[in-house]
């Protein structure tokens, strides 16, 4: 792990490093000043490319108005559920999603070896690319690791990256700016704001230094509303994340739109709170938003998608589903809203405990 240190460079370009003993004297020279950390500039060259399939510009990441965080479907050993997920993929796009966002907190990325991440992203690109714009979650703690993730995923052709701030091991806000100023030049990216996951809010004026960069497509926010007014007043584009503030973020704030969990279920009607201002609409899917995130996500989407035949009822540990009376509520509120509305076209069913898997090694 790379860390600062106080380097003397004895060089023509470089003046000497001022002295810190004592003199003949026993005092301290005149010209004594507190040592400075200095940070080698770096020469790391970003591995891009910049060929016809892989030239998307931040400007055409801007304009997308719902996103989703897509589901990773596993299958009973825990491996990737490919044909799933390439259904629920094709669900989304023929209800009108313009983005998906592959390998996120609701898709489990934290869950996933990076080259079960990467590939992910590839075959999402390789089957889905010309339809939907692909955004991966390439963000890391780890700035080395955010760099090679990032690296790779625009080299298999992913159109942005998704970064969050360092969490846990948080750092201070000059490290933050650093830490996503590191992956910046490799294309569009989208920044995270969730500090209720990382434990570490990222200021607006963290954002309006890194929007002097012309690869910030935008900021995912999830402080609230307000926090993006804040963003819109200064033309910086930003997507709600949260589910339950999205229509009035998108017609009352200025938000370009949504990255959203709820469009898993229902993306149709997801769509048309960010294509129309349509509260009646809204109040209606709040108890199902409320339903979902009752628990931390994606326990509650992962239930949800079982439920509705769409995926198989995996989860890969530490996850396990709602509670049974949960599965109940979950049932009446899709008869509520009209199973019409949501993806598949199995009847929701009501799973008892010993239908699911849990699987810790994967």
């Amino acid at each position: 792990m790379a860390t600062l240190k106080t380097l003397c460079f004895r060089a023509a370009t470089f003046p000497d490093c001022p002295s810190n003993v004592t003199n003949n004297k026993n005092t301290r020279s005149s010209n004594w000043k507190p040592p400075q950390a200095a940070v080698k500039p770096s020469l790391h060259l970003p591995m891009r490319s910049f060929e016809l399939k892989n030239r998307t510009s931040p400007e055409d990441i801007k304009c997308l108005r719902l996103i989703t965080a897509i589901k990773t479907p596993y299958l009973p050993d825990g491996r990737f559920d490919l044909e799933a997920y390439d259904d629920l993929v094709n669900m989304q796009i023929g209800e009108g999603v313009e983005g998906v966002i592959v390998g996120g907190t609701t898709g489990e990325g934290q869950l996933m070896s990076w080259e079960e991440h990467i590939m992910l992203i590839a075959h999402t690109v390789n089957c889905f690319g010309g339809k939907v714009k692909v955004i991966g979650n390439t963000g890391s703690n780890s700035t080395r690791e955010a760099i090679h993730a990032t690296e790779q995923g625009f080299a298999v052709g992913m159109h942005a990256a998704l970064h969050i701030n360092p969490y846990y091991g948080k750092t201070s806000l000059d490290g933050m700016v650093a830490h996503f100023q590191s992956v910046l030049p490799m294309g569009p990216t989208i920044i995270y704001n969730v500090p209720s996951r990382t434990g570490q809010d990222i200021p607006p004026h963290v954002i309006q230094t890194l929007a002097e960069s012309s690869n910030l497509a935008g900021v995912k926010e999830c402080v609230g509303n307000d926090r993006i007014k804040q963003y819109t007043d200064n033309d910086i584009v930003v997507w709600s994340g949260n589910d339950d503030q999205c229509h009035d973020a998108r017609w009352d704030y200025g938000a370009t739109g949504v990255i959203s969990v709820t469009s898993n279920l229902v993306p149709g009607l997801m769509r048309e709170l960010m294509y129309g201002l349509n509260p009646r609409l809204n109040s209606k899917l709040l108890p199902l938003i409320d339903w979902l995130f009752h628990m931390p996500n994606p326990i509650g989407l992962n239930t949800a998608l079982a439920q509705l035949g769409v995926v198989r009822p995996v989860f890969r540990l530490p996850f396990v589903p709602l509670p049974f009376e949960k599965r109940i509520e979950f049932a009446n509120i899709v008869k509520a809203i009209g199973r019409e509305h949501f993806v598949g076209n199995k009847d929701v069913e009501v799973l008892d405990d010993e239908d699911f898997f849990l699987v810790s090694r994967y």
